[in-house]
């Protein structure tokens, strides 16, 4: 099997540092040309919980001259309008995207690729670029070994190639499957809004946003307004692991809301990290669609109005987010 990484980001050279031992043939496709060399050149270098070099073949975009039996898409929403039509032409004619972006993109991507070849999912550990050819794995080994990945049919059912693809996929850590998709991926988005979002406006890690009690009930009240502006969409939210999202509505349980948590409190935001680098990041599909679910059906959510106020001006002034200054902008609304 044919197999791409479209997006060699953190999350892409880890998963293709694992896929890499199969007797799958994987390449690592990104546009970062800095990064594709020194990964061709010395190999992926993986570090955090974990602790390994392997070598690696990366592809800059223009250089792909086949086709992919299977694509993991892991680039950001930002770049889809650009990122979609090069997936859809080097997508085989029986091939399968792996949907695996942040938020809910699935609707987008079906205006170029069909339906029928699309199955989506979501990330469950989390890993930060340290630059090019190095990313650090921040989610605990065992915690990653045990629950990486989350996928699922768009219609919901557990086909068989579903459970073909497990297979695969199952070198990377333990691939769980979905007959809930679209709660599969809310449930991510809940985490993402309330943890990745204020990681990015915050300027800290998620262990950070877990010390501060402030910090976490801000998180929870993030919580609180994607369940129910997802509730009033009609979701219904899938467990992550042995955690069920639906007991932290009303600002419930928070003690397991940390508990779940825990495994990850190294990681920061790939949001704060686009912050860094002077890039555009995905507050807009992320805390904004969250923003725009609940405006569509009355259902206030100032948590993420503010994180998305918060991280858009950072984006715009360049100046990164001060972790004392912006949690004050909570307490306003509080």
């Amino acid at each position: 099997m044919n197999i791409a990484i479209y997006g060699a980001g953190s999350l892409g050279t880890i998963m293709w540092g694992y896929l890499s031992t199969t007797n799958h043939t994987v390449d690592l496709i990104d546009n970062f040309q800095e990064h594709v060399d020194l990964l061709n050149e010395s190999g992926a270098t993986i570090t955090g919980t974990t602790d390994f070099n392997i070598s690696v073949n990366a592809l800059k975009p223009e250089e792909i001259n086949k086709t992919y039996d299977l694509i993991l898409l892991l680039t950001k929403q930002t770049y889809n309008k650009d990122v979609l039509p090069l997936v859809k032409n080097i997508l085989s004619k029986d091939g399968i995207l792996l949907s695996l972006q942040n938020g809910v993109p699935e609707e987008i991507v079906q205006q170029y690729i069909p339906r029928e070849h699309i199955i989506a999912g979501s990330v469950e550990f989390g890993a930060t670029f340290k630059g090019p050819g190095v990313s650090k794995l921040t989610t605990d080994f065992d915690t990653f070994k045990n629950y990486a990945l989350q996928i699922g049919e768009l219609n919901g059912e557990i086909t068989d190639r579903l459970k073909e693809l497990k297979e695969v996929l199952d070198n990377i850590g333990n691939v769980h499957l979905s007959d809930n998709l679209i709660g599969t991926k809310w449930s991510k988005l809940l985490i993402n809004s309330a943890f990745s979002g204020l990681s990015a406006a915050l300027n800290c890690t998620y262990g950070d946003i877990l010390d501060n009690e402030f910090a976490f009930t801000v998180a929870m009240h993030v919580v609180d307004e994607c369940i129910k502006a997802g509730h009033a969409n009609n979701v219904q939210f899938a467990n992550m692991g042995h955690h069920s999202m639906e007991i932290f509505k009303n600002l419930n349980y928070s003690d397991k809301l940390n508990e779940l948590m825990q495994p990850s409190r190294k990681l920061e935001a790939s949001m704060l990290q686009d912050l860094r680098k002077n890039r555009k990041t995905e507050v807009n599909n992320i805390n904004g669609l969250v923003v725009t679910v609940g405006n569509k059906y009355n259902i206030p959510t100032p948590f993420n109005k503010k994180i998305v106020d918060i991280v858009l001006n950072a984006s715009k002034t360049g100046k990164l987010p001060n972790f004392e200054d912006n949690l004050l902008k909570f307490k306003e609304i509080l």
